[in-house]
């Protein structure tokens, strides 16, 4: 059988195996059953051999062969609960920025008129020297 490079076998080896010993358990529980519906029938059998014509007693009935109790399936281990992330609300807001990134002010989202005032206010006023421009940022809500 091929190796997989880590030197342990392979996936292939793996699943040949797990389908080996499944085919085996279904027919272990195929046999049980077999078992099962032949004490059954002999118990069905007895039952009626056991009524005489001449009002004799009856036979008792033979318990039926009770069903072996499956073994306790190994349970998996608990998967760890992960807590998701609390969404903060965030607000938009309207901010203007110099050249360097820095704010120069910030005005609510509904007050964008007032925010292009000042942005062509600060553009007059250093005439072509710095850079001005106004951007929509989200801030998380107080």
């Amino acid at each position: 059988m091929a190796k997989a490079r880590g030197g342990g076998r392979s996936r292939m080896d793996l699943r040949r195996e797990a389908e080996a010993a499944e085919a085996r358990e279904k027919d272990k529980d195929e046999a049980e059953e077999a078992d099962e519906e032949e004490a059954d029938a002999e118990a069905e059998s007895d039952a009626d051999e056991g009524d005489d014509e001449e009002g004799g007693a009856k036979k008792k009935k033979k318990p039926a062969a009770k069903k072996k109790a499956a073994a306790p399936k190994a349970k998996k281990p608990a998967t760890k609960r992960v807590r998701a992330a609390k969404e903060v609300r965030q607000k938009a807001v309207w901010v203007v920025f110099d050249n360097a990134s820095k704010r120069i002010d910030s005005f609510p989202y509904n007050q964008k008129a007032d925010a292009e005032a000042l942005l062509a206010k600060k553009i007059q006023e250093k005439e072509g020297k710095a850079t001005f421009y106004l951007n929509l940022v989200k801030e998380p809500l107080e």
